[in-house]
């Protein structure tokens, strides 16, 4: 069988006596487990997930019990994670679940993506570290590693098939080993690799990165900045949920009235309504039935 590559034999040794004690790391956590934390982590750190993951499986242990509620629920108990429509795209991947799937998450990368929500990388996260099958993840931390180890950048460019390619390059050929060096290169990224002060001195593949090797250099940085949430649609988007959390439905003008902007206020109620958080009927907005 051959070797692993470089890479991997310095970085597998490392994740192992490194790597943080996350709920969806414990054996036997399950593939909805995974399937929900993945939702979860889209864009949201660590520390605010883990509770409301653990709250989340403590309500709806399976998808069954998340598909017999209404999705209202889900948006619900979403609170203020943030990006409300993943707990609406994370409930009709339930139902779809149980209707397509006898209620078990699929193993198949594939059905996984025919499932709301799902794209390329949490379908091959559930597959790799639910199932144990061969295949490359990249999250946002690994096409950093990728980025810096492979083609010498200081980050990466935009995403692409390409990322797939560089790390099935780097993968173990066996399926647990492959694994295992998934989750490594995501956890080298989060915790020393990092966007902006990356911990080059305590990294294990420091002699083995391209970027290093380069002298570090301060290469452009391609990536779309994140609008600023304060004073943004984004921020009334999530008022209006939050009121609509609270009070279960409200005549149009009573939802949040003293908002500064109301031209505003009205814009995220319609993008709301559009996105299907929010349903109307007679004039009277409540969260989706």
């Amino acid at each position: 069988m051959p070797s692993a590559p470089p890479v991997a034999e310095r970085l597998t040794p490392w994740y192992e006596g490194a790597r943080r004690d996350l709920p969806w790391r414990a054996p036997g956590f399950g593939a909805w487990g995974v399937l929900v934390s993945e939702f979860m982590l889209q864009q949201t750190p660590v520390a605010r997930v883990i509770p409301r993951l653990e709250a989340w499986l403590e309500r709806w242990p399976t998808p069954k019990a998340l598909a017999a509620d209404p999705p209202a629920e889900a948006v619900r108990q979403w609170a203020n994670l943030g990006y409300p429509r993943r707990a609406l795209w994370l409930h009709r991947a339930a139902v779809e679940i149980r209707d397509r799937h006898a209620g078990e998450v699929p193993r198949d990368v594939d059905a996984l993506l025919a499932l709301t929500g799902i794209g390329d990388y949490t379908a091959r996260a559930v597959a790799a570290f639910a199932y144990g099958d061969r295949h490359p993840v990249v999250d946002t931390n690994t096409r950093r590693v990728i980025a810096r180890a492979v083609h010498g950048l200081a980050q990466p460019g935009a995403p692409s098939r390409r990322d797939l390619d560089d790390m099935e390059a780097l993968l173990p050929p066996d399926d647990a080993g492959a694994a295992v060096m998934n989750a490594a290169a995501m956890e080298l990224g989060a915790v020393i690799c990092t966007a902006r002060s990356p911990r080059c001195g305590e990294c294990p593949v420091r002699d083995l990165c391209a970027w290093v090797r380069a002298g570090s250099p301060e290469t452009p940085d391609v990536r779309r900045r994140q609008a600023r949430y304060e004073g943004s649609d984004r921020q009334a988007r999530g008022a209006v949920l939050r009121a609509l959390r609270e009070a279960g439905s409200l005549p149009h003008e009573a939802v949040i009235p003293d908002w500064p902007d109301a031209l505003q206020r009205d814009r995220a109620i319609l993008s709301l309504l559009d996105d299907g958080l929010v349903d109307s009927e007679d004039g009277v907005l409540h969260l989706p039935r």
